[in-house]
C-alpha cells in the first residue's frame, strides 16, 4: 500500500507563486507513475501535471503550461509542484496522486490513477 500526503497549499494573491510537496511512503512499484490533479467547489476533479518515475517524462494540463513545473526528489519519494503567475481560475484542493501501471489509455483519467492524498487548499486572490 502506498500512502500520499500533500502539502504546501495556501492563500495567494494572482501572480504569486506556490511550491506544493507530495511524499509517499509505503510500498513502491517498478513501474510507477505521480502527478497532481485539482478540484473547485461543485466541479469534477480535473488532471494537472504527472511525471514518470522510471523515464521522468513530464505532462501538463494546457491551462497551467509554462507556469507550472512538476519534479521530484532524487530519492523518488517526494513530488513537487512549483506553481507561478497564479490566476484566480488556480483555485482549487489540489490532490496527489500515484499509480503502479505501466500504460493506462489516458494518464488525464481519474481512473488511470490507483492511490490519492487527501489534498491541500490552495487560493488565489485578486
Amino acid at each position: 500500500q502506498v500512502q500520499l500526503v500533500e502539502s504546501g497549499g495556501d492563500l495567494v494573491q494572482a501572480g504569486g507563486s506556490l511550491r506544493l510537496s507530495c511524499a509517499a511512503s509505503g510500498r513502491t512499484f517498478g513501474s510507477y507513475r505521480m502527478g497532481w490533479f485539482r478540484q473547485a467547489p461543485g466541479k469534477e476533479r480535473e488532471f494537472v501535471s504527472a511525471i514518470s518515475l522510471v523515464s521522468f517524462s513530464t505532462t501538463y494540463a494546457d491551462s497551467v503550461k509554462g507556469r507550472f513545473t512538476i519534479a521530484m526528489n532524487n530519492a523518488k519519494n517526494t513530488v513537487f509542484l512549483q506553481m507561478n503567475s497564479l490566476k484566480p481560475e488556480d483555485t482549487a484542493v489540489y490532490y496527489c496522486a500515484g499509480d503502479a501501471r505501466s500504460g493506462v489509455d489516458t494518464i488525464r483519467a481519474l481512473t488511470s490513477w490507483g492511490y490519492w492524498g487527501q489534498g491541500t487548499q490552495v487560493t488565489v486572490s485578486s
